[in-house]
C-alpha cells in the first residue's frame, strides 16, 4: 500500500496496536501466520516490530516466547476486533489452558485509538500493558512517542522506567541466517 493509502486510511479509520506471541511449535511462523489472518480479517498492518524473544512471565516452568506489536488501521468496532482475534487464535489451534501459560499464538488489543473500554470481555488500554517489557519493547520500537491521555508517560518512557526484570532480546531468525 502506498504511504498516501496508508494516511488516508488512518484518517477514516481507528488506529489499533495489538501484541502478539508465541511460545509453542516454530513460533516465528505463528507470529507470521496470525498477521497474515488478521490483514484477511479486515486489519491493515501498517508497522510491524521486530520479533523479540522473551523470557516467560508468571508460569515460569515453558519455553521462551517470541513476541512483537503491530500498528494497524481496521473498520472493525472493538469488540468485533476482539472476536477476529479469538477466531484466529481458535483457527490456528491455541488454547489457553491456565493464566501465563504455553500459547501457539496469543493476540491482545493493547489500544483501540485514545478510547478506554472497560467491559467484562474487553479493557483497553490493554490492563497490564506498561508493566509487561514483552509489550514495551516492540511497541517503543514501532511507536516510541505514542502516548494514551490516561498514560503519564510515552511508551519509551515508560519502557527505559520498566521496574519489570525479565529477560528480552531481539531475535535473530535462523531463516535469515
Amino acid at each position: 500500500m502506498s504511504d498516501a493509502a496508508l494516511a488516508y486510511n488512518k484518517l477514516l479509520m481507528p488506529t489499533v496496536y495489538i501484541a502478539l506471541g508465541s511460545n509453542v511449535g516454530d513460533r516465528e511462523a505463528n507470529l507470521h501466520r496470525a498477521v497474515q489472518l488478521l490483514e484477511r480479517s479486515g486489519v491493515v498492518v501498517t508497522r510491524f516490530s521486530s520479533l523479540y524473544e522473551t523470557e516467560p512471565v508468571g508460569y515460569l516452568d515453558q519455553p521462551w516466547f517470541l513476541n512483537a506489536a503491530l500498528e494497524a488501521t481496521t473498520h472493525l468496532a472493538p469488540a468485533q476486533l476482539l472476536g477476529a482475534l479469538r477466531g484466529i487464535e481458535s483457527h490456528m489451534g491455541s488454547s489457553k489452558p491456565f493464566p501465563n501459560g504455553p500459547r501457539l499464538i496469543d493476540l491482545d488489543i493493547l489500544l483501540y485509538d485514545d478510547e478506554v473500554i472497560d467491559t467484562p470481555a474487553l479493557q483497553v488500554p490493554h490492563p497490564r500493558m506498561l508493566q509487561r517489557n514483552f509489550v514495551l519493547a516492540p511497541l517503543a520500537e514501532i511507536a516510541p512517542e505514542l502516548r494514551h491521555p490516561s498514560w503519564s508517560a510515552n511508551i519509551a518512557d515508560t519502557f527505559a522506567n520498566s521496574p519489570d526484570r525479565s529477560a528480552i532480546r531481539k531475535f535473530s531468525s535462523p531463516k535469515e541466517k
